[in-house]
């Protein structure tokens, strides 16, 4: 049995204690203490800014590793669903543990959260309309072919976030750039009737306040943009299909003076490759790829991660900071978080560097 962190975390806990002093800078790949001296749960996760503070929401990863085995066909391991966690701060570097505002269902297989499902990169944004918080996810069977997406809604950031439903999305719905379903065939054209499929996403909100929703689809070798109903609990059954046959998943997106950012890894598991990157005019493309993003040693791996969020910080112009998880697929719960510092070039292409360690004055410079 593997305990519930490695024993490197656990050296670094007892070191470490209790934090007496506040943190001043990120340490990409160290364990990430809480305030509270324990190390941050929120893989694979987003962020929210609201009324001045941040919310960290992510994948709590904690118990036993294993791989079961009707899921030794993806290659993947896995740790049963706990839930979502949320961590607050006003600096990006010093986090409160806000606790789990998404909660898993220990007694219902049939239920889309019980234990042994799939829980995966939750987000979580604001309607300024409705006032409410809305969390999509993705969820999954062990096997991963159900491949839906579910929502859930508060009234707080902090939650608790009740669950409302998963979906397939678009069934029986052309998306704005097929004719007809069978031009397409493939796994588009199986799930045209039930749905297609979403596996890894992100929600993005625009500057309109309409909201859209990226995912990894049609057996993750094409993504769809979908756009997102006024109180963003359903989908309006407007969609595109785009980098199609590209195989990404991780996707995660900004918008920088008027231009939309993507970017995403490719499909290999738990092993790190080179990241994607892309940029639009509008938020249904044409999507021009720009390659990998990443320069200097460790480029080619993403510098051992994976993407999951980009986040612009308040204040501070053309500041964006890439979120991604650096996966120990063999101890789930001691994966660590990367997060560097992102910089547009002059022709308007993303750049991303290694940094032992840096704070926001970086940005500055």
């Amino acid at each position: 049995m593997k305990t519930v962190l490695s024993l490197m975390v656990l050296i670094s806990v007892m070191l470490t204690g209790c934090q007496s002093k506040k943190d001043t800078s990120i340490k990409p790949g160290e364990v990430w203490l809480d305030v509270d001296g324990n190390p941050i749960n929120a893989h694979g996760g987003g962020l929210l800014y609201h009324q001045g503070m941040y919310y960290w929401y992510g994948e709590i990863k904690e118990g036993e590793t294993y791989l079961p085995d009707c899921n030794k066909s993806w290659g993947g391991t896995r740790v049963d669903v706990t839930g979502v966690s949320c961590y607050s701060s006003k600096d990006l570097v010093n986090w409160k543990n806000e606790g789990i505002v998404l909660t898993s269902v220990k007694d219902d297989p049939s239920h889309d959260l019980y234990k042994d499902n799939v829980l995966e990169r939750p987000k979580v944004v604001y309607n300024a309309k409705t006032k409410k918080f809305v969390l999509w996810v993705h969820v999954d069977s062990m096997d991963y072919q159900k491949a839906s997406c579910g929502v859930a809604v508060s009234d707080n950031p902090t939650g608790p976030f009740v669950y409302q439903q998963s979906i397939r999305p678009n069934a029986n719905i052309l998306p704005l750039n097929v004719e007809h379903q069978d031009s397409i065939g493939g796994a588009f054209a199986r799930d045209f009737e039930k749905g297609q499929m979403a596996r890894d996403m992100t929600v993005f909100v625009d500057d309109d306040n309409k909201a859209y929703l990226f995912y990894s689809s049609e057996e993750n070798k094409t993504h769809q943009i979908a756009e997102l109903s006024d109180d963003y609990l359903s989908l309006t059954g407007k969609y595109k299909r785009v980098f199609e046959g590209r195989s990404m998943e991780a996707p995660a997106v900004f918008k920088r003076n008027g231009k939309y950012y993507f970017m995403a890894s490719g499909c290999t598991a738990w092993e790190p490759n080179p990241a994607r990157s892309a940029v639009a005019e509008s938020i249904w493309g044409p999507w021009k790829e720009l390659g990998n993003p990443c320069v200097g040693e460790g480029a080619e791996k993403t510098f051992i991660s994976q993407s999951t969020y980009i986040l612009p910080i308040q204040g501070k112009k053309d500041a964006y900071i890439f979120m991604a998880d650096r996966w120990n697929k063999d101890d789930l719960p001691d994966s660590r978080y990367i997060w560097l510092p992102l910089r547009i070039d002059e022709e308007e292409k993303l750049v991303l560097q290694w940094h032992d360690e840096w704070d926001l004055a970086i940005f500055d410079k």
